[in-house]
């Protein structure tokens, strides 16, 4: 588990309603598409989809920061070591290694 503190400024607790939001929409979108069909089949009420997305977007980005915490970036650590190389063993001698091929 990460000890990782999560910001509850406006702008973010928008901005985490997205996935519920949207999980919502296409719930009812096909709940229309199966009651109904017609005009609210989801082959025409798809854009929808945009549209909510685009509000909780806009809503994010005009709501207060105030008291946002940003994420913690790790800190870089060295860099590994290089891959140690085997020791070189020589070729192996066979009884035709002399001859001309």
């Amino acid at each position: 588990m990460s000890a990782q503190t999560r910001c509850h400024c406006q702008s973010c607790t928008i901005r985490g309603m997205m996935g519920p939001a949207i999980l919502i929409t296409l719930g009812i979108l096909f709940l229309l598409h199966q009651m109904r069909g017609g005009r609210l089949d989801f082959g025409n009420t798809w854009p929808v989809l945009f549209m909510v997305i685009g509000v909780l977007l806009l809503a994010s980005s005009l709501a207060p920061r105030q008291g946002h915490i940003e994420p913690a970036r790790p800190m870089p650590g060295p860099p590994p070591p290089p891959p140690a190389m085997p020791p070189a063993t020589p070729p192996q001698q066979t009884p035709y290694s002399g001859q001309g091929h």
